[in-house]
C-alpha cells in the first residue's frame, strides 16, 4: 500500500460516515422533511437512520474496516464500496438540490443543500482517490468443496438473499407506486447500494463460487429457482401494479432468452426480433375467439400458442434464408427491414387479420377451473393480488425457455453455433453447416418469441402494433447485451432491468432517459462482457480468465506447457 493511500482511505470513510449523520437538507419538501428527517436537526441517532442514509452508513463502516483488514483483493472491494457511497451521495445531493422537483431546478447558492451531502460526496471521493493509488491484486477465488446437502443449503440461501435483493429493489425501499415524489433517488440509492454488496461479493469470490455450485447442482438450482419465483407474489412485491409489472418481466425475459439464442450463441445481428412476438401475439388472437378476430374461432389457449409459435418460427426461417449470403451490418439492415415490414406495411395490407390501427381489442381472459387468469386468488386463506395467475403462467414459461436454451447451448447444435458466431469462415471450413445452423437459429428464437407474444397478448387482452414497435427490438437487443450474451441469468437481468427502470425513474420525467443512456454507457465501459458474463466472452474481454488468473499468467503458463510437449516429442 503506498504511502498517501490508507490515510485518505480512513479519512474518506469517517468523512462518509459523519456526513450521513449530519442534515442533508434545510427545508421542508411537501408535508414532511425530505426522507428519513434530514431537515435541520444537526445530528440523529446512529441506530435511527434508514434508507439512503442508512446504506451511506453501511458504506463508511465498511470501507473503515477493509482498509485495516488483510485482504486477498483489497483494491475491488473498496472500488465497489467507494462507488456505491459517491453514487448514493451525488444523487441524494443533486435531489435536494433541485427542490425535489428535478435536477437542477434550484442552485446551491439557495441554501437548500445542508452539509450532509457535500460532506458525503467529497469522502467518497477521497476514498476512491485512496483506492486508485493502491496496487492492483490478483481475484480472490473461493473453492471449497463441501458435502452435497451443504452446498444445496448454500444454495437455497443464495437464491431466497437474492429473492429479497430483487423484491426490495423492486419496491424502491417500501415504496408500492410511481406517485410517491421520492421513489426516483430512492430507488437509485438502493440500486447503488446493491451493487456495492455485490461488487464486494464479487472481489471475495462468493459469486463465483456460487456460480460453480449452481452450474454442478443445475436440476436443484432451477427447482430452487421456480420456487423463489413462484414466492414473489407473498413477498412485498405482492399488489396488483407490481404482479403487472413482473409479469410484462418475465414475457420480455422469455423473449429477451430467445433473442440470445440468435445474438449471444449464433452471433447474428437481429434488429426486428420483435415482430416474430407481434406475429405470435395476432395469430393468438385470431384464435382466441375475440370479436375483433377475423377467424372467429375460439380454440383452447395452449394449442393456440403452441400454433402461434410454429408459425412466428416459419417466419424466422423466411427470414433467416438470407443469411446465407449476409452478415453484419447487412444482416442487420435485412432483420430491420422486416421489422418495419411488419409494423408499418402490414397495419395498412393486411389490416383484415390484424385489425389494422384499430388493433384486436377485448381478447378473452384466461380461465383455470371457473377462476379468471386477471382476478384476485385466495389459496388458503392468503389473498394474491389480480393477475396472479398470469404471472404463474409466465414463470412456467421462462422456466421452458430456460431448460431449452440451457440444453441447446450444451449441445453439438449450440457449439456449432458458437463456432459461427467466433468465425464464421473457420467453422465451415471445420465442417460446420453454417447456412443450416443460421436459419435454425432464427427459427427457434422465433419461435420463443411467438410462444411469448401469444401469453402477452392475452395477458394484455389486446394485440396491437403499438406494443411491437422498433424501439423494443432496441431494448430487448440492450437487455441481451446488458446482462450478457449467451447466458440465461444475464438475459433474465437485462430484461428485468431495462423493464423496471423506466418505471422507477418517472418521477424524473426529461431525464429519465439521460439517467437510463448515462448509465447503459457506464456499463459497457467498465463491464463490456455484460453483468453476468458468459465463460468465453469473460476469458475475452475481462483481465482474468475464468480460473481468476490473470490473462499473461495464464499465456505463459501456456507457452511452458507447449515447450514441454516439443522437448518431450524430442
Amino acid at each position: 500500500m503506498k504511502t498517501l493511500a490508507r490515510p485518505l482511505i480512513i479519512v474518506g470513510a469517517i468523512v462518509i460516515i459523519i456526513g450521513a449523520l449530519l442534515p442533508w437538507a434545510t427545508f421542508v419538501l411537501n408535508d414532511g422533511a425530505y426522507p428519513d428527517k434530514a431537515s435541520l436537526e444537526f445530528f440523529d441517532a446512529p441506530f435511527g437512520l434508514s434508507s439512503f442514509r442508512l446504506y451511506l452508513e453501511i458504506l463508511g463502516l465498511a470501507a473503515l474496516v477493509f482498509a485495516f483488514v488483510p485482504l486477498h483483493d483489497r483494491v475491488r472491494v473498496l472500488k465497489s464500496v467507494g462507488w456505491g457511497a459517491a453514487g448514493i451521495a451525488v444523487i441524494n445531493t443533486l435531489f435536494i438540490i433541485g427542490d425535489g422537483g428535478g435536477l437542477g431546478a434550484v442552485t446551491a447558492a439557495d441554501g437548500h443543500s445542508a452539509f450532509g451531502g457535500l460532506a458525503a460526496v467529497v469522502g467518497a471521493a477521497l476514498v476512491l482517490v485512496g483506492v486508485y493509488q493502491l496496487p492492483k491484486q490478483r481475484l480472490a477465488v473461493i473453492k471449497p468443496r463441501l458435502p452435497f446437502w451443504a452446498e444445496w443449503l448454500v444454495l437455497v440461501v443464495a437464491f431466497v438473499a437474492m429473492l429479497f435483493l430483487i423484491t426490495e429493489t423492486l419496491t424502491a425501499g417500501g415504496h408500492s407506486g410511481v406517485s410517491d415524489p421520492y421513489i426516483g433517488p430512492l430507488f437509485l440509492s438502493y440500486l447503488c447500494a446493491a451493487g456495492a454488496l455485490l461488487g464486494v461479493l464479487y472481489a471475495f469470490g462468493v459469486t463465483k463460487w456460487i456460480s460453480d455450485l449452481s452450474e454442478r447442482h443445475r436440476i436443484f438450482s432451477i427447482v430452487v429457482l421456480v420456487l423463489c419465483a413462484v414466492a414473489v407474489p407473498l413477498t412485498s412485491v405482492g399488489n396488483d401494479y407490481w404482479m403487472t409489472i413482473t409479469a410484462n418481466i418475465g414475457v420480455y425475459a422469455a423473449t429477451a432468452i430467445g433473442l440470445n439464442i440468435v445474438v449471444g450463441l449464433a452471433g447474428l445481428l437481429d434488429l426486428g426480433y420483435v415482430a416474430f412476438m407481434g406475429i405470435g401475439a395476432f395469430v393468438a388472437a385470431n384464435l382466441s375467439g375475440a370479436v375483433a378476430a377475423e377467424f372467429g374461432i375460439r380454440l383452447p389457449f395452449l394449442l393456440a400458442a403452441i400454433i402461434a409459435g410454429i408459425v412466428a418460427g416459419l417466419f424466422g426461417a423466411v427470414v433467416g434464408s438470407p443469411t446465407l449470403r449476409v452478415r453484419g451490418d447487412y444482416l442487420a439492415i435485412v432483420t430491420l427491414a422486416f421489422g418495419e415490414i411488419f409494423v408499418r406495411v402490414s397495419q395498412n395490407n393486411i389490416g383484415g387479420l390484424t385489425g389494422g390501427s384499430n388493433a384486436i381489442p377485448n381478447i378473452p381472459d384466461l380461465t383455470l377451473f371457473g377462476a379468471a387468469f386477471n382476478d384476485p386468488l385466495t389459496i388458503g386463506g392468503i389473498q394474491l393480488p389480480g393477475g396472479v395467475l398470469y404471472y404463474f403462467l409466465i414463470v412456467l414459461l421462462v422456466a421452458l425457455v430456460m431448460f431449452v436454451f440451457g440444453n441447446l447451448k450444451n449441445s453439438r447444435i449450440g457449439r456449432a453455433w458458437i463456432a459461427i458466431r467466433e468465425d464464421e469462415d473457420v467453422a465451415r471450413a471445420m465442417g460446420v453447416k453454417t447456412g443450416k445452423l443460421k436459419i435454425l437459429a432464427f427459427m427457434t428464437g422465433a419461435t420463443t418469441a411467438g410462444l411469448a407474444g401469444a401469453v402477452f397478448a392475452h395477458k394484455l387482452a389486446t394485440a396491437s402494433y403499438d406494443s411491437f414497435q422498433f424501439n423494443w427490438s432496441v431494448t430487448l437487443l440492450a437487455a441481451v447485451i446488458l446482462g450478457g450474451m449467451g447466458t440465461i441469468p444475464g438475459a433474465v437481468l437485462g430484461a428485468a432491468l431495462l423493464t423496471v427502470l423506466p418505471e422507477e425513474l418517472r418521477q424524473f420525467q426529461n431525464y429519465r432517459l439521460l439517467v437510463f443512456g448515462l448509465a447503459l454507457v457506464v456499463i459497457m465501459r467498465f463491464r463490456p462482457q455484460g453483468l453476468i458474463a458468459d465463460r468465453h466472452r469473460r476469458a475475452e474481454l475481462a483481465d482474468e480468465d475464468v480460473t481468476g488468473e490473470s490473462l499473461d499468467d495464464t499465456a505463459i503458463k501456456g507457452s511452458v506447457a507447449v515447450a514441454g510437449v516439443k522437448e518431450a516429442g524430442a
